[in-house]
């Protein structure tokens, strides 16, 4: 964390990786974000996982599904019901950053699947970390919730290159990915009226503050977000209310005026075009694009390719 904190807070402007948002708090935030009006991605996604994963699955029947950025597992209940429909035991594997969620996830599922292990793997996504192996065939990989739009382009083909070194030509890789669309909706999205993103997005200077030892003044930061429709993302950041300086145990004192911002995550909105490019450059092709009637969100089912 020290380094990376170091690495981000190098750049113009400074930088934290959006990963230390998760703690238990910061989960629980988000978990109440996708239950917010404004915050249309998580219901979306849930309509279309409803509308097309039993069909899918029923035709394919995968009997493992590896998910990256699992959390609580909320909408993996969808495919889990499709695939342990078909599969008289089933292989589940939640790949996530936070051991106590995992513990938390895996301890509930095994409780209402009796046929499905649960394998979680504590991992960093953001890092070449190895996917598990002997996995039963065919396998479902999946990173849902749009949590790719994360990365820049170099880092989510990177990532998605890993997954496909590890594909068969059996298995598929299920993507959630954000749309483009009006600015309105989508800065509104990331700026709820009840201030829960606020608070979400103050909570990864809490995580610095307990895990290093630093001395942020949470509240003397702002939350702002905004679409920069050039590069097709919105960007959250955290501005400085007031002239302050902040130490890190082990980086030093960092000096911030006024207005100064601190950016804490992108998020990357897509059409089928910018994530076919994605797809081409880590060997994946498109097998099913699915979109919902208000063409907000999308799901891509994709093979390996084999050129």
């Amino acid at each position: 964390m020290l380094a990376e904190v170091r690495e981000g807070f190098g750049r113009t402007p400074k930088e934290l990786p959006p990963k230390y948002f998760y703690d238990a708090p910061g989960s629980r935030l988000f978990e109440e974000i996708t239950r917010l009006p404004e915050y249309y991605l998580t219901r979306t996604e849930l309509g279309l996982l409803k509308a097309w994963i039993p069909g899918w699955l029923g035709d394919w029947r995968p009997r493992s599904f590896v998910e990256l950025g699992a959390g609580s597992a909320e909408k993996s209940r969808l495919v889990l019901d499709a695939m342990t429909a078909e599969n008289e035991r089933a292989l589940y594997v939640p790949v996530d950053l936070s051991e106590p969620t995992l513990d938390e996830t895996a301890r509930r599922l095994r409780a209402e699947y009796p046929g499905l292990d649960v394998a979680p793997v504590v991992a960093d996504i953001s890092t070449n970390f190895e996917f598990p192996r002997a996995l039963p065939r065919p396998v479902l990989y999946a990173f849902l919730g749009s949590t790719l739009g994360n990365f820049k382009r170099p880092r989510a083909v990177a990532l998605l290159s890993r997954i496909r070194k590890t594909m068969r030509p059996s298995d598929r890789f299920l993507l959630g990915a954000d749309l483009k669309k009006d600015v309105a909706t989508l800065e509104a999205a990331y700026n709820d009226a009840r201030g829960v993103t606020a608070a979400f997005n103050r909570n990864i200077l809490r995580v610095l503050n307990r895990e290093l030892g630093a001395d942020f003044d949470v509240m003397a930061f702002e939350h702002r977000a905004l679409y920069d429709a050039e590069a097709a993302w919105i960007e959250m950041h955290l501005v400085s209310s007031r002239d302050q300086e902040v130490t890190i145990p082990g980086l030093g004192a960092f000096r911030f005026v006024k207005g100064e911002p601190i950016r804490t995550e992108i998020s990357c909105k897509y059409d089928r075009e910018s994530v076919t490019d994605l797809f081409t450059a880590a060997e994946l092709e498109i097998e099913e694009w699915k979109t919902d009637s208000e063409n907000l969100y999308a799901l891509a089912l994709a093979s390996p390719s084999f050129s």
